[in-house]
């Protein structure tokens, strides 16, 4: 895409480009923006990526929002209170809440869209995230005698909503910021994501609304007129392109086709530092860099050959040398800063030396079964960027040094994260999570058993279970954070996913570009943004 802009050289072919909106040429009142790749769907209740979070941000509005500094602040709810036993949670909406097609936004819109994400057979990968409401995982799991009406959410009043927990949830606000919790309209609960349906018929309620979709090219958003704040939202329209590649994305920006980037290639970020300065931004993230292991699959699901290819990777080399110290080593699956915690479970050979952790790693292997003459050989799944490759090479070197023979499977990031998403063989595969509210129960629900959707390497550890079910159930924040504490030590021991980075959030931003702020959450919503005449 970037060389097919740079090479449109006819000046009638470049002024009907600017017209557009996707030509090299920035327009005053148009927001150019990179994003990770382009979505798999623009159905809220059926988002996985990054990419997408960043589109929903602009085009749908839940309960309530992350602002541009990641604080949770009101959204379609202007207001809310609770119950003293924290297990009822009543939200006010706004009377000037409407969609895109001037329909009013009501209480009864997000009952219909939360028995939806929980209906088995929508199929929402992020459904399970939402059983603290009452009834939601019997409803979820389709147990006997289980309807939609039983699930705990109710509209008494058009504009008022009740919530009604399983038990007190202290992340339940954070929680609703997930596109799980944003609302779809009714009409389009069965034409959404459709083969057909073109951008003009989706029916959004955020602050702007889709006006045009070209796979691999750009997406155009137009500020919403319904939007109840439309007057406070500057940029008239965003045009999104999509890039897998963060040095494609910088190229771009160097070049002054983009106002803002997603990612920078790590590789680069000394040389854009000295040349940037102050437009490369980088700031703590709450996420996390993965190797999953197919731990259903022999010899995986020995935890000797988990241990030992994780005592083999060197972390620090990494971060350093392959990520210029843009990522953090990582040693537990929970990355530093995270809320409703106290200290995190790390792996026990964090302070050993490089030759005791290659000399453990070779004992484990023998013991597993695998030595001279007998290689582990494996397959390592990626999906294409420069600094992924790098990365995955690097790990590939540092098996090699305890006999391990790996194959390097590379393709594009829809194919990678479909193959997992469906269930698709594999042996290794490279992940990334990003938070998606400040709690420890992010992370470690994808190591449940019956979280099918996220649990790619199909672990299943009754204790962890059990444990993650008295977390759940716990009301007191320091007991439930001992509890967390213990299944994420669980987790630390028996390493179904290899914990390798620590995510930061790394963008490039015009000076033309006003009210960026960065967060944990890596959350950019448009609507915050302004161009400077």
């Amino acid at each position: 895409m970037f060389t097919a802009l740079r090479r449109a050289a006819s000046p009638m072919l470049a002024a009907l480009l600017v017209l557009a909106g996707v030509g090299p040429a920035l327009a005053q009142g148009v927001l150019h923006r990179g994003n990770d790749g382009d979505p798999r769907s623009f159905d809220p209740h059926q988002s996985t990526t990054v990419a997408e979070a960043h589109l929903l941000r602009d085009l749908s509005e839940g309960l309530v929002i992350h602002n541009m500094r990641g604080a949770v602040v009101p959204g379609v709810a202007e207001s809310w209170t609770t119950s003293e036993d924290g297990r009822i949670w009543r939200f006010a909406l706004r009377e000037t809440a409407r969609w895109s097609n001037g329909d009013p936004v009501t209480a009864g819109d997000f009952v219909a869209s939360l028995r939806r994400v929980l209906d088995p057979r929508s199929g929402a990968p992020s459904a399970a995230l939402l059983y603290p409401i009452l009834n939601a995982e019997k409803l979820h799991k389709g147990a006997e005698g289980t309807t939609p009406t039983d699930l705990g959410v109710s509209a008494p009043e058009p504009l008022r909503l009740e919530i009604t927990l399983e038990r007190p949830t202290p992340y339940l606000l954070a929680l609703l910021t997930h596109p799980a919790g944003l609302p779809v309209h009714r009409s389009m609960m069965e034409r959404i994501g459709r083969s057909g349906a073109g951008p003009e018929a989706l029916v959004t309620n955020g602050p702007y609304r889709l006006r045009e979709f070209v796979p691999n090219s750009h997406i155009r958003l137009d500020r919403n007129p319904a939007f109840h704040d439309a007057a406070n939202v500057a940029v008239e329209t965003v045009i999104v392109y999509p890039s897998s590649d963060p040095a494609v994305a910088a190229r771009r920006f160097q070049a002054g086709e983009l106002h803002l980037t997603t990612d920078i290639p790590a590789d680069q970020i000394q040389g854009l530092r000295a040349k940037l300065g102050a437009q490369v931004k980088i700031a703590p993230g709450l996420g996390t860099y993965f190797l999953v292991l197919n731990t259903a699959k022999p010899p995986f699901n020995d935890t000797r050959v988990r241990r030992a290819l994780s005592l083999a990777i060197d972390r620090e080399f990494i971060a350093e040398r392959i990520w210029s110290g843009a990522m953090l080593p990582a040693y537990g699956v929970i990355p530093p800063g995270i809320g409703h915690y106290g200290e995190r479970a790390e792996l026990d050979f964090k302070m050993a030396t490089p030759l005791e952790r290659e000399e453990e790693a070779r004992r484990l292997l023998a013991a597993a079964g695998f030595g001279p003459g007998v290689p582990l050989r494996l397959e390592l799944r990626y999906n294409r960027s420069d600094d992924n490759r790098r990365t995955i090479q690097a790990i590939a070197e540092q098996w090699t040094a305890i006999g391990v023979e790996t194959s390097l499977f590379e393709t594009d990031s829809a194919s990678h994260f479909a193959h997992l998403r469906e269930g698709g063989e594999f042996d290794v595969a490279r992940y990334g999570w990003i938070a998606d509210y400040s709690d420890p129960q992010n992370i470690l629900f994808l190591f449940q058993s019956d979280t099918h959707s996220f649990n790619f390497g199909r672990f299943a550890d009754p204790q962890f279970d059990r444990l993650m079910a008295l977390a759940a159930a716990q009301p007191d924040l320091a007991e439930r954070a001992a509890i967390l504490r213990e299944a994420d030590s669980v987790i630390a021991r028996e390493q179904p996913w290899i914990p390798v980075l620590h995510y930061t959030t790394r963008n490039l931003v015009s000076p033309k570009l006003t009210g960026f702020a960065p967060n944990p959450h890596g959350a950019i919503p448009s609507r915050f943004l302004s161009l400077r005449p």
